[in-house]
Parts: structure tokens; sequence; C-alpha cells
């Protein structure tokens, strides 16, 4: 049985996601991070951490959202799914899930933490221009190779889709300029069977939890 923790709105939404796409059945567990939880020292042998996501299957435990949802789709994935069968189509993959980690999604998440999710004493208001500045600046760069109009790699939905429509998801729900020609993109993404269960999986666990 596999096994993946999660926290509501969190990337591990990810995972879940990604484990309703290919059909693998699992078990999710929500920590209370806000309560501490991640910091147990049985939740520590699993991330070093104490962060979200964490995917245990069988005698195999992976952290860091991109590497557990390359692992889940090379161990689960039927006939190329959300992931290309072939190397250049799994490099292409590969390289948009890199953009989406490193240069659209940190300049959210530095916005985010100094306006908060640190402690007072850590937070540096100075930074935020900045860090919509390099927000920007990625989207132009994903515009100019992008249009909304499929999916992101070729014609099938892949981890690409996955991690790029929770991102665009998050700058939505923070008030970040989206392009429109994403918006039905977005909602085409939102949509699919998989992502609503995942959702609600993630929202039922947290609700189990509290």
């Amino acid at each position: 049985m596999v096994h993946v923790y999660t926290y509501a709105g969190s990337r591990s939404l990810r995972v879940v996601w990604t484990l309703e796409e290919l059909g693998v059945e699992y078990q999710c567990h929500a920590l209370r991070l806000d309560k501490g939880e991640g910091q147990t020292a049985e939740h520590l042998l699993r991330h070093p951490d104490g962060k979200v996501p964490v995917l245990v299957d069988g005698d195999v435990t992976v952290f860091e959202s991109g590497a557990i949802c390359r692992y889940l789709a090379a161990k689960y994935g039927k006939d190329g799914q959300l992931m290309p069968s072939d190397l250049e189509g799994q490099a292409q993959v590969d390289q948009w899930l890199f953009f989406v980690l490193t240069e659209l999604e940190q300049p959210l998440w530095t916005q985010a933490k100094h306006t908060f999710a640190l402690p007072d004493a850590q937070k540096v208001p100075a930074v935020i221009p900045t860090a919509a500045w390099e927000y920007k600046r990625a989207m132009g760069a994903l515009e100019r190779r992008f249009n909304g109009e499929g999916w992101l790699v070729g014609d099938a939905f892949s981890l690409a889709d996955i991690f790029l429509a929770q991102t665009l998801g998050w700058a939505e729900k923070a008030k970040h300029p989206v392009p429109e020609q994403f918006k039905d993109y977005l909602a085409r993404c939102a949509a699919r069977p998989a992502c609503a269960r995942a959702v609600a999986r993630e929202e039922a666990a947290a609700e189990g939890a509290s």
C-alpha cells in the first residue's frame, strides 16, 4: 500500500493528484504542520526537515514533490501516462517541471513567506517587489513557449501540467497577475476528475486529523 503524507493546500496536492490520475490505491495521512506534527521524531525519519509531501511505498521513502511524482509516473504509469515513454519527451516534461519549481513557483513562495509564512523576525518586506518582478519575468518566459492551448508538452496531459496548473492556481489565489490566455487552461486542468478527487481526498484527510 502506498502512503502519502499531506497538508491541504500545499505541494502535496500534486502528489495526490498524480496518484489519482494513475489510479494507484493509497492512503492519505494529513499532518497538522501548524501544530508541530511535522517535527515529531517519527516524521523526521521520513523527511529530514519535517515537511510534506512524503511518499512511502513499501521500503521506498521519497520526499520533494517533483521527485515523488517522477517516481510514481515511472513505476505506475502505463503507455506513457503522465510521462512520455521516449527520452526526448521525458526531457521536455522535466525541463518544465524544473522551470515551474525553480523559476515560477519560487518568487511566489518568496512573497508568501515574507508576507505571512515566516516568523515576524525573519520577514524582510523589502524583497517582495523583487520577487514580484521575478515572477513577472518567469511568466513572460512561459508565454514565449506556451499560449495556454492544448497541453504543455505534446498532445497529452502530463506531470508538467499538474505542476503548472497548481502553481498558476496559487498565483490567482494570491491575486498575482495570470495572463488571460491561461484561464481556459486552468479551468480544463481543474475540471479533470482526478483533480477534483485529489482535492476532496486531501480535505477529508485534513478534517479527520483535526
